[in-house]
């Protein structure tokens, strides 16, 4: 009779603490569900909010009047295709930032902010390698400098503060196909050989690309490339509500792209097998972006949450 009252006060004991415990652990889990809402913070919209109106001049001027970056831009910039392509990743953000700072959920956004880091990065050391290229009396040039020189800090801090609020994919979610997946991911890591390669051996880049470059616009061309890292991204998360963006992006992107190699086609040397190779490209990734797109938004329009 003594055992059996001694255990069963060791069994209450071991109740009371873990009733004693429980409350402690149901804040716990209640906080850390709180962290991870996937909701978008004041300070990310307030980035998108600082940065929209920089990359709107800079489309215009560059996309609009590529022949006139002596006069209002922060370098002369030949020849016009060059511009016309910087000037199509800016509207690629312009659309993205727009999204940002609309958007409800941050999952749906997150992806865009390491590619547009490593962007701005590259774009300020290509202005201190290249200094003297630039024009360091016109306005343009302190702005560019501004920016590039503080932007890559500032946006990767705000995805850093960001990212833990993303909950991660659910059962419900509808994901893209394995093929859909590897091609995507495999055309962002192609994206960003090919911009490191610019980037870092402009003078060998220079002599294999389609129009003329000099090692500042090479290194440029490189920065934009690499937007691409994008689709590794896509690879990493196949939710189709994170992945969407960015192909819309970069449908817009390569879009305004082909438009300005129509525009600047004497400029292309049509002898180097990088020009057709550049355009083909170009074009399987449009018609591969549209493609999937209306291939997920028919899926999700029938409630499909399989890949």
């Amino acid at each position: 009779a003594t055992s059996v009252v001694e255990e069963t006060t060791i069994l209450d004991l071991i109740v009371v603490e873990r009733v004693a415990r429980q409350p402690e652990d149901i804040v716990t889990i209640r906080s850390t569900d709180s962290q991870r809402d996937d909701a978008v913070l004041p300070t990310t919209r307030l980035l998108a909010q600082f940065i929209i109106p920089f990359l709107v001049v800079g489309c215009v001027v560059l996309y609009a009047f590529p022949g006139s970056t002596g006069r209002l831009f922060a370098w002369t910039i030949r020849p016009t295709m060059t511009p016309m392509v910087l000037a199509s990743a800016y509207a690629g953000g312009v659309y993205f930032f727009f999204r940002v700072q609309q958007a409800a959920l941050w999952h749906t956004i997150k992806i865009g902010f390491v590619p547009v880091t490593l962007f701005a990065s590259c774009l300020g050391v290509a202005t201190i390698v290249h200094w003297e290229k630039f024009n360091h009396s016109h306005v343009a040039f302190w702005l560019w400098s501004g920016l590039y020189f503080t932007t890559p800090f500032i946006v990767l801090g705000v995805f850093l503060r960001n990212r833990p609020r993303d909950p991660g994919a659910g059962p419900g979610d509808l994901v893209l196909s394995p093929v859909a997946r590897l091609v995507i991911g495999v055309t962002g890591v192609a994206a960003l050989v090919l911009g490191l390669f610019l980037f870092l051996w402009p003078e060998h880049a220079i002599d294999a690309w389609p129009w003329t470059l000099t090692p500042l616009t090479a290194r440029v061309m490189g920065a934009v490339l690499m937007l691409g890292v994008a689709g590794i991204g896509v690879c990493i998360d196949p939710r189709w509500s994170t992945a969407r963006l960015m192909l819309e992006v970069e449908g817009l992107m390569v879009t305004l792209i082909l438009v300005a190699a129509v525009r600047a086609h004497g400029q292309f040397r049509g002898a180097r097998p990088l020009t057709w190779m550049l355009a083909g490209g170009l074009v399987a990734v449009l018609a591969g972006s549209i493609g999937v797109h209306r291939t997920m938004e028919r899926r999700a329009g029938a409630g499909v949450s399989a890949g």
